[in-house]
């Protein structure tokens, strides 16, 4: 059973956003899922967090995407839980989850960019994460 989400924790609402991002091409790719284990598992961001809620979180997800503006549910969801300063680090987040198995769909792309206009990202600062997110996914 999904935890309600009118209970997640900030770090659940940062699961969220990298579950739907890599759920937005309705193929959620092992790179994609190994990297969001990765990080959840190094990030201080979630010092604290229990990695078994992960799949509680993403079973939240795919309940409120299959509503009928489960978008729009998604993101209210995500800010009530999470405060205003960690939205950057959402975004972060999703663009590495994006990036880990080397290329960003089309899906994910618009989902980014309804992302940047939701959590108010500056173009410039959602730049620089983007190109960072690419230089680490880089391959030689």
């Amino acid at each position: 059973m999904p935890i309600a989400s009118e209970n997640w924790t900030p770090e659940d609402a940062l699961v969220a956003v990298m579950i739907s991002i890599s759920a937005s091409d309705e193929t959620m790719r092992t790179s994609e899922l190994l990297s969001i284990e990765r990080m959840v598992n190094h990030l201080p961001v979630f010092s604290d967090y229990q990695i078994a809620r992960i799949t509680e979180i993403s079973n939240g997800v795919f309940d409120i995407l299959a509503e009928e503006d489960g978008l729009d549910i998604l993101w209210n969801t995500v800010r009530a839980a999470l405060p205003e300063r960690l939205f950057d680090t959402a975004y972060a987040l999703a663009c590495d989850v994006a990036a880990a198995d080397l290329k960003a769909g089309e899906q994910e792309l618009r989902l980014l960019e309804d992302m940047r206009y939701e959590f108010n990202i500056d173009r410039l600062l959602a730049a620089a994460i983007e190109a960072a997110a690419r230089a680490r996914h880089r391959t030689l």
